[in-house]
């Protein structure tokens, strides 16, 4: 019944709010303007992504306030620290703008910080720090790599939340449960706003939430000793599309830094594709690499090989998947 209580308030708050924040938005000038990255043609509200961000905070906080979170409660705590600075930090760049330097600094101080708390807090060996300093840190600029087209971010956002909040329940972790819940829950509010017509963009505070949100909740679960696989295959979409990408824009010796779209996503609309229909391709990749990380992890050697080639199937799919829907659509 809690559990219910704070889904439905991070649904419900994420869904509501901006039609009171959106107005705001439009007088303050938060506008995504298209460039060479966007996948849209026209000015569009961004920073929307600060009422999603809301909902996950308000079910995090009320997790506690009720008791449904009784055990690792400073869990809880360091985790809506870590969302809430990766939230203002994109808010700031959304409304103002930060330098590459700065924001690549204070994402990593974010990460480490809120890492080494987590170490502390559990009493786990500080050399975990700069690993999950780092992943905290690199998630949060790939979900923002990712959020490209309509619905890609808040589906990924939901389906991901869901699969951490099953993984909470199989691993005996309230927390977990909790925190995979109340993501997938505000991100599925910001759907109807987003999904298909595209009215209000997530902006940066938004993708930063979403990478701070999964990054530091996997990071907490590992170092409580969830099972990598319930935690890292649902990423393997994301983290393949962006640094498959990176490395074949190096490669080029191209300026890895600078707008492009050359995501596998983004040639998936070149392709013929629609916003919607690469959404749920994406989407629908990382669900099921998802299930087969739930449905392997602690089954034996055997089973746990077996999930990691079918991952790894899927996901050499995906990045072949621009190349194979040009050809049908060419004939």
């Amino acid at each position: 019944m809690l559990l219910a209580v704070c889904t439905a308030a991070a649904f419900l708050i994420s869904l509501l709010l901006p039609f009171v924040f959106i107005p705001l938005l439009r007088r303050l000038g938060v506008l995504d303007v298209p460039n060479e990255r966007s996948s849209h043609t026209t000015v569009v509200i961004r920073g929307v992504g600060l009422t999603v961000a809301a909902g996950v905070l308000a079910g995090l906080v009320l997790s506690l306030a009720t008791g449904l979170v009784s055990v690792d409660r400073s869990i809880v705590a360091i985790l809506i620290a870590v969302i809430g600075l990766a939230s203002l930090l994109g808010w700031i760049e959304d409304w103002r703008g930060v330098s590459v330097r700065t924001r690549a600094g204070s994402q990593l101080v974010i990460g480490l910080a809120g890492t080494a708390a987590l170490a502390w807090t559990m009493e786990q060996s500080w050399w975990w720090v700069p690993v999950g300093g780092v992943a905290i840190a690199a998630y949060i600029n790939v979900a923002n790599f990712m959020d490209g087209i309509n619905g890609i971010s808040g589906l990924h956002g939901l389906v991901v939340g869901v699969l951490y909040s099953i993984s909470g329940v199989l691993s005996d972790h309230v927390w977990l449960t909790v925190a995979g819940a109340v993501t997938a829950a505000a991100f599925a509010a910001f759907l109807p706003w987003n999904l298909g017509r595209g009215q209000v963009f997530l902006g940066d505070v938004g993708s930063y939430l979403l990478g701070a949100s999964v990054a530091g909740t996997a990071v907490a679960a590992f170092l409580a000793g969830v099972y990598v696989e319930y935690l890292l295959f649902p990423l393997l979409v994301y983290l393949a599309d962006t640094f498959s990408t990176l490395l074949r824009r190096v490669r080029r010796g191209e300026r890895w830094y600078t707008a492009h779209r050359q995501h596998v996503y983004q040639r998936l609309t070149d392709a013929g594709l629609s916003h919607v229909q690469v959404s749920l391709l994406v989407t629908g990749c990382t669900l099921v690499v998802g299930l087969a990380g739930l449905f392997t992890a602690g089954a034996g050697a055997g089973a746990t090989l077996a999930g990691v080639l079918f991952a790894v199937a899927v996901v050499v799919f995906y990045l072949a998947s621009p190349a194979l829907f040009a050809r049908r659509y060419a004939q």
